[in-house]
């Protein structure tokens, strides 16, 4: 796309009607500029920092999805252990909380819930 590769393009095309055409032997003489073997080392070097640092961000990208993974585990099992936040230790424990329950659900056996009996039509 540079204006010099242009140019030098706009003088070796063959062109008709409708159809512009850059043949073979007609590239084989036209001189293309390169960097020097300095510039192209620079170049060659930056390159190849930039796909290392790519891949160091992959791996490390796939470690904390991994991590992600087993954290997502980890709290879950936390949670249902209750432990993710301080317990009051005035707080009553689960089992008594659904004795208590029980107990008076069967006090009280009026008091079901359920579906309600159809109205006869």
């Amino acid at each position: 796309m540079s204006p010099t590769f242009r140019q030098m393009m706009s003088e070796v095309k063959s062109a008709t009607t409708s159809v512009a055409a850059i043949y073979q032997r007609s590239l084989y003489a036209t001189p293309f500029p390169v960097p020097p073997i300095t510039v192209q080392e620079a170049i060659l070097h930056q390159l190849n920092t930039a796909f290392t640092r790519a891949d160091r961000l992959e791996a490390e990208a796939n470690k904390a999805l991994a991590l992600i993974d087993r954290l997502e585990t980890a709290i879950l099992a936390k949670a249902f252990r209750g432990e993710l936040v301080p317990q009051d230790p005035n707080d009553e424990p689960a089992s008594v909380l659904l004795e208590r329950i029980r107990a008076r659900r069967a006090a009280d056996p009026t008091a079901k819930r359920g579906r309600r009996p159809k109205l006869a039509s």
